[in-house]
């Protein structure tokens, strides 16, 4: 259905747009170029999006409603006075019986919707054709209205610019709406959970154990301390991760950018950069059945009995090796930016090529540099399936890298996943541990920002 009337717009559309510049050239052949104060692609750009924009504005109101029209006009016909009362019946029901009549399913477990498949169709066919209708009379309406107001002296370019402008304004809000969307739902959720569990508690307790089974109304605050999680997030994510990642994706990219010849320097760029493209389960499998067997044994070898075959040093360098892109790619382009004066000034007093780098382009190229590393600081506390193959699901507070640790990520999954309840503390826990995630990345974007403005002030 939506299909269908995404073609019908872009069939009007189209035809308003030819009709429209055929008018524009007849009134420029009629009155002169002179007395035509736009051009008439402007003209037939003017028609088009007065028919595109209804029927796009219609299409998503549409694709939204016409599926509650369709279930209100099944729900009342005679054949689904039988159906049962309980919901989850009902549901099951009208699915089988959407299913036949769309033809996604051939047969029907229950009778009732081998019944109700027909009445399905009609609803479908009707709702289609009344779908089908009211676009074209809005589509007709506006390519009509619009085409009546062309003439030699209307200024269709000044129209089309301000209508492209507010739709490129719409399209750059969409980013700021998401945000602030996802930080309304986390902000009320997590009011939610801190009205049953004290913020004190949820941010000063050092013991993570919620119980998803007990009852909501006695919760144990003492059982939802996160400190074990926030550190972990830190020490795995921020410390071994960086760790790993910082020296190892800038000395790749000063090697690119100073070093490499260009023959090495195309072939060694993209395959640096093909790691930030491995899913991150293939990481997952590799730290738990590679890396983390490999620090146990290493670990055992040189006389540490408890060393386990999870732990935090095994996730912290399989993720520092999976955010070295991210990393080296924009130091890469940091130091590559950097202008070639400043360098051959530097080797012009008698520099050597290190104390160039040293002292003018990795100074010059830092705003860069520190941007990579916060995008990597960013995406490596946001990571969760290395975590949930390679560290472990403990809640530990413990410096012991070789100990099995666990992240605020991998308990936000715990808590979602499952039948929980969503007025029970321990799913929405999960929500309060998101929105202090986003605040720290939030912090880390911001003092990115400052450090950035600094040093970029300072080689102006």
């Amino acid at each position: 259905m939506t299909v269908t009337l995404i073609l019908l717009a872009m069939g009007l559309g189209l035809a308003g747009w030819l009709a429209a510049r055929a008018r524009a050239v007849a009134f420029r052949s009629a009155h002169g170029v002179r007395a035509m104060k736009s051009l008439p692609q402007y003209h037939a750009w003017y028609v088009a999006l007065w028919i595109i924009i209804p029927l796009a504005i219609f299409i998503v109101i549409w694709s939204n409603l016409a599926p509650q029209l369709v279930l209100q006009s099944v729900l009342s016909s005679p054949a689904a006075a039988d159906l049962p009362q309980f919901d989850f019946q009902r549901r099951t029901i009208l699915n089988e019986a959407a299913a036949l009549a769309t033809g996604r399913s051939a047969t029907a477990y229950n009778a009732e919707a081998r019944a109700l498949a027909e009445p399905f169709r009609e609803a479908i066919s009707q709702t289609r054709m009344t779908g089908i209708a009211i676009a074209l009379i809005i589509g007709l309406a506006g390519g009509a209205w619009s085409f009546l107001r062309l003439r030699p002296d209307f200024s269709a370019r000044t129209r089309v610019e301000r209508t492209v402008m507010v739709i490129l304004l719409c399209a750059s809000l969409v980013a700021i709406l998401t945000t602030l969307g996802i930080l309304v739902s986390l902000t009320f959720e997590t009011i939610r959970f801190f009205g049953m569990v004290s913020p004190v508690d949820f941010l000063f307790g050092t013991h993570w154990g919620p119980d998803p089974m007990s009852d909501p109304a006695h919760a144990d605050p003492t059982r939802y301390g996160a400190i074990p999680l926030f550190w972990g997030t830190i020490f795995i994510g921020a410390i071994i991760a960086m760790i790993v990642a910082i020296p190892l994706g800038l000395m790749s990219a000063i090697y690119l950018t100073q070093y490499a010849a260009p023959r090495w320097r195309t072939w060694l760029k993209p395959m640096l950069e093909i790691l930030a493209g491995v899913p991150t389960v293939v990481y997952g499998y590799f730290a738990a059945l590679t890396v983390a067997p490999a620090i146990r044994d290493w670990a055992t070898a040189i006389g540490i009995s408890n060393a386990s075959s999870e732990s935090a040093l095994a996730a912290g360098v399989v993720m520092g090796v999976m955010i070295i892109p991210f990393v080296s790619s924009m130091a890469d382009d940091s130091i590559a930016a950097v202008p070639q004066a400043m360098r051959d000034g530097s080797l012009a007093m008698g520099a050597t090529t290190a104390e160039t780098i040293k002292r003018v382009l990795v100074p010059a190229a830092l705003p860069g540099i520190v941007a990579g590393v916060m995008l990597a600081i960013s995406r490596a506390i946001g990571e969760t399936m290395i975590v949930v193959m390679a560290a472990g699901a403990a809640a530990n507070l413990s410096a012991n890298p070789l100990e099995a640790m666990t992240t605020v990520t991998f308990q936000i999954v715990a808590m979602l996943t499952g039948e929980g309840s969503f007025d029970h503390p321990a799913t929405l826990s999960a929500f309060a541990l998101g929105f202090v995630l986003f605040l720290v990345t939030l912090a880390l974007n911001f003092i990115a920002l400052r450090v950035v403005k600094r040093f970029r002030e300072a080689y102006d």
